[in-house]
């Protein structure tokens, strides 16, 4: 089992977001949950990521920080609970979680 964290600094480009109040999570196939959720973070995005297959660190680093390039978050928790989904998956599962949040914000 390994656990991260990623720090993601507010960025200056792109459509900075933030929703008061609303939890959304998003499980689907390769045993992979996604939660977002709105928190005081000084405008940063933090991820969490708790899985049970090792060594794939610089992995999530990448997939993480190819999220944040698409969609730019302000004062955003991600807590991602996995069980060895691939990256592809990954990248799907939080995309959906964005639009479902952004929907729910509405």
């Amino acid at each position: 089992m390994e656990n991260f964290e990623f720090r993601f600094p507010r960025r200056a480009k792109g459509l900075v977001w933030k929703a008061e109040g609303k939890l959304v999570g998003v499980v689907g196939s390769g045993n992979l949950e996604v939660m977002i959720e709105p928190a005081e973070l000084n405008g940063e995005c933090v991820a969490t990521v708790s899985t049970s297959i090792t060594g794939f660190g610089e992995t999530w680093r990448q997939v993480l920080t190819d999220f944040m390039d698409r969609h730019t978050l302000s004062d955003i928790r991600i807590s991602i609970n996995d069980g060895g989904a691939t990256p592809a998956v990954v990248s799907l599962r939080l995309d959906q979680a964005v639009a479902t949040f952004l929907g729910a914000a509405q």
